[in-house]
């Protein structure tokens, strides 16, 4: 994973993603909190309107007391021909009594009200009407006293029980009324004397919800009055009334003592249902509140904070596009220089630009690249230094060496007073020595060659009868150049140490040619061979040089052939590990040495 991706996942982890929970939380903590306080507004609104209800029913009451207590439902139960009398017009009052019907008359609420005469002789003389209403027949008498609503009415005697609408149709009628039926008693004997039934009509309660001061959570409320079987009695919007709720709401509707608060679906919709029951009455007060209106301002939140976490995201990313590529741009192209410092162009530099810490990484970079290429130029010049000098040293090992045996050769000679064969070997060394102490390290073959053909008549003046040489090189190959004293010490050591202890003449052979780019110089003798030790010696890597050197003393110089190592040390340290001496030997077997150099004019 590069840089950029783990800065935009850092970024997405530490910022984007704990902001995305907090408002996920924040907002489940914000809609429970919601849905409990509409709960306990709700509650504290259904005890409100539970109140006034109750205090148009208490109202009612006390007006109904009043009129049993000045005895006016017990005069005109008693009359002789109670509907013959224009509402106990003929029944001489006393004050009291003045008063009560003037109250009962220019009530607003009472819309009907008759009384039922225990004393009647037919259905149609035990009913005493006190309010007449337009289309409304009352149920017969004969057939009240066969609803269940007449033992109950009897057996609270002479208490209040309130109907409402919709309940008993056949009773009540069609319309929006809600009834009172009481039993009146004679106060003196307690002996019943019939059942009277007010109606009043519903504008008390219409002004109870109209000028009920909702908070600003229940504007969206619908309020019911449900009975306990469900049946919806009245719908302050006038929408629901004598349906019944539990078909429009997905929980089961069973009202309580307690007051009880749960959300739901009514109608199809979210909402939060709150039930409270009217302690004496059958009935409950039904709150209902779309979510959807409790929520909009949540969700309204909900959306901004979505918008603004979509900006955060979409800031991220431009981040990531336009800050971060810059900086990841520019440390991916210092990592690309740095490969390519690790495959050897130890001159690539960055590119420096810029003010910022990114400006001083490109700085350090290059500063770092410039002191490595110090430390590199000073370490090639200590090798080359140190090459130029075991080159020296090499070269030093081969002049004395051959000097010694040159002259130890005309000592011999001078010794048998042989003075022609001392002048030309004289003059041969001269030969020798003006090539080697040449300060030119690399010299032509054709010099090469003279002066391998001075040394091998001079040891053959030693060794007449020991071996016998022949040379055949092309012509076209003396002008190229090789290192001076190159092909001396491999006769040399074929004469010493290939040609010691034989009975048969030896024979060396020095032979070249041209080999694509390379000049390939060839030295054969039948002499007695090289063993398999003495070659790993010679043509052993360095590594193995420490290995074998470590097991095994150096051998002699003289006994273990240091020109051939010398020079094919020189070799390599001057041409590279492609060239050198390649060794074909075996004891009794004689030796081929291939000498390989690059051809260069």
């Amino acid at each position: 994973m590069n840089l950029r991706i783990k800065m935009l996942t850092a970024f997405l982890g530490l910022v984007i993603v704990p902001l995305f929970i907090l408002g996920i939380v924040t907002f489940l903590v914000t809609f429970q909190s919601i849905e409990k306080k509409h709960s306990q507004q709700a509650e504290y609104s259904l005890k409100a309107i539970s109140y006034s209800i109750k205090k148009v029913f208490q109202e009612m009451d006390n007006v109904t007391d009043n009129g049993i207590s000045n005895e006016i439902f017990k005069m005109a139960l008693t009359a002789e021909d109670p509907d013959s009398q224009n509402l106990v017009s003929q029944i001489r009052l006393n004050e009291n009594q003045k008063n009560f019907r003037s109250l009962l008359y220019n009530h607003p609420a009472i819309d009907y009200a008759f009384l039922y005469s225990e004393r009647g002789n037919g259905e149609a003389s035990n009913v005493v009407t006190l309010f007449n209403k337009e289309s409304f027949q009352t149920l017969p008498y004969e057939k009240f006293k066969l609803h269940p609503l007449y033992e109950e009415v009897k057996a609270l005697k002479g208490q209040s029980k309130w109907i409402a609408p919709y309940e008993y149709p056949e009773l009540t009628g069609s319309e929006n009324v809600f009834t009172q039926i009481r039993l009146i008693k004679d106060k003196h004997t307690m002996k019943a004397l019939g059942i009277l039934a007010v109606q009043i009509k519903n504008w008390e309660f219409e002004r109870i919800f109209q000028n009920l001061k909702l908070g600003s959570e229940m504007k969206d409320t619908r309020f019911m009055l449900v009975n306990d079987d469900g049946l919806v009695l009245y719908d302050h919007q006038s929408e629901f009334d004598g349906l019944n709720i539990q078909a429009h709401i997905d929980h089961a509707f069973h009202p309580s003592d307690t007051y009880q608060s749960f959300k739901g679906k009514f109608n199809g919709q979210e909402s939060i249902i709150s039930i409270y029951n009217l302690q004496a009455y059958p009935w409950s007060l039904v709150s209902i509140t779309s979510w959807s209106y409790l929520s909009q301002e949540i969700t309204t939140f909900a959306k901004w904070f979505i918008a603004i976490l979509f900006i955060c995201l979409v800031t991220a990313i431009l981040f990531n596009v336009l800050f971060m590529n810059r900086i990841t741009g520019n440390i991916g192209k210092i990592v690309r220089f740095m490969r390519k410092v690790e495959a050897g162009d130890l001159q690539a530099r960055v590119e420096e630009k810029g003010d910022d810490e990114l400006f001083l990484l490109q700085k350090g970079f290059n500063n770092q690249m410039n002191k490595i290429n110090e430390l590199f130029e000073q370490v090639k010049m200590e090798q080359k230094q140190k090459a130029n000098a075991e080159l020296r040293v090499l070269q030093a090992q081969i002049k004395p060496h051959f000097l010694f045996n040159t002259l130890e050769s005309i000592n011999v000679l001078a010794i048998q007073n042989e003075g022609r064969k001392v002048s030309e070997m004289v003059l041969r060394l001269a030969s020798i020595l003006r090539i080697s102490i040449q300060e030119k390290e690399e010299i032509k073959l054709r010099l090469e060659i003279e002066h391998l053909y001075s040394y091998l008549e001079i040891q053959k003046s030693r060794f007449d009868d020991l071996f016998d040489y022949s040379i055949d090189i092309p012509t076209e190959m003396l002008q190229y150049r090789l290192l001076k004293l190159t092909l001396q010490p491999l006769v040399e050591n074929s004469i010493q140490h290939g040609f010691d202890g034989i009975e048969y003449p030896g024979q060396i052979a020095i032979t070249g040619f041209l080999e694509e780019d390379r000049m390939v110089l060839r030295i054969e003798d039948n002499g007695i061979g090289i063993t398999g030790e003495q070659l790993s010696s010679i043509q052993y890597t360095e590594l193995e040089q420490v290995k074998y050197e470590a097991l095994k003393p150096y051998p002699s110089p003289e006994r273990q052939g240091l020109g051939l190592r010398s020079v094919h040390d020189r070799l390599r340290l001057q041409y590279g590990r492609r060239y050198g001496l390649f060794i074909c030997s075996a004891p009794g077997q004689g030796t081929i040495i291939q000498c390989i150099i690059p051809k260069q004019s």
